[in-house]
């Protein structure tokens, strides 16, 4: 016997309820295999699910567009932060600036660069080495050249700009994704109830493949076991 399977997407949950619902507009009461009260109950949820999913789609997309712009604004402003701190170094190497100076950047005595692979870490070095730069030059320090820290500034503003207008994309992804979550187990519960009724209503039926044909009318989906199949494909061979 095939076994029928509850829809384990948003997107078959949708498709599920719709295909119940759709058969209000069909029928008449008499002929319908569930409830009015249940076909009630399955409209009004199914506009607010539909809608939260169609709303959670249009966050995740906009992240997604937003994404990729994202990640080229983080590229370029690592690139000129990593630069900028080597540059440094490389003067203090070379005694153009004070050892003791690099305290303003918040920079070890070592001539290495910080690790800037997460974006946190980029918008907290970013600042520091702003900060430092002009901190340095107030005190009668020469400004580095190549990449001077006005570009650096500019690259770093774009990335930081991004990086909130993301995290505000991320921010809402995520609350429309819990808003969908939370609405999950309404909609398995009412596509259960709606397969059930079919089932009972159309259990009579003969023979077995006309009252699984009703039944999938109505949304339900079945799935025959490998041995099923097997035996299936058998007996279309020999016909």
């Amino acid at each position: 016997m095939p076994y029928r399977r509850l829809p384990n997407t948003d997107q078959a949950r949708v498709r599920a309820l719709k295909t119940a619902v759709e058969k209000g507009e069909l029928y008449n009461v008499r002929d319908l295999a569930i409830t009015l009260k249940t076909l009630f109950e399955a409209r009004n949820f199914l506009q607010r699910f539909e809608a939260a999913q169609i709303y959670y789609t249009q966050c995740y997309d906009n992240q997604s567009r937003a994404s990729r712009k994202h990640q080229s604004n983080v590229k370029t402003a690592r690139l000129y932060i990593s630069h900028f701190i080597q540059v440094l170094n490389l003067a203090v190497l070379r005694d153009e600036i004070k050892v003791a100076h690099k305290d303003l950047y918040g920079l070890p005595d070592t001539n290495t660069v910080p690790d800037l692979l997460s974006e946190a870490a980029l918008v907290e070095w970013g600042k520091r080495i702003i900060d430092g730069e002009q901190r340095r030059m107030s005190q009668g320090g020469i400004p580095i050249y190549n990449p001077t820290i006005a570009r650096v500034k500019v690259h770093y503003d774009i990335f930081l700009d991004s990086y909130e207008r993301q995290k505000n994309y991320q921010a809402l992804t995520s609350r429309s994704l819990d808003e969908l979550a939370s609405m999950r187990d309404r909609a398995d519960e009412l596509i259960l109830d709606i397969w059930n009724q079919v089932e009972a209503n159309y259990q009579d039926v003969t023979p077995n493949e006309a009252r699984l044909e009703k039944c999938r009318d109505y949304g339900l989906i079945y799935y025959y076991r490998s041995s099923e199949k097997v035996k299936k494909e058998n007996k279309i061979s020999c016909l």
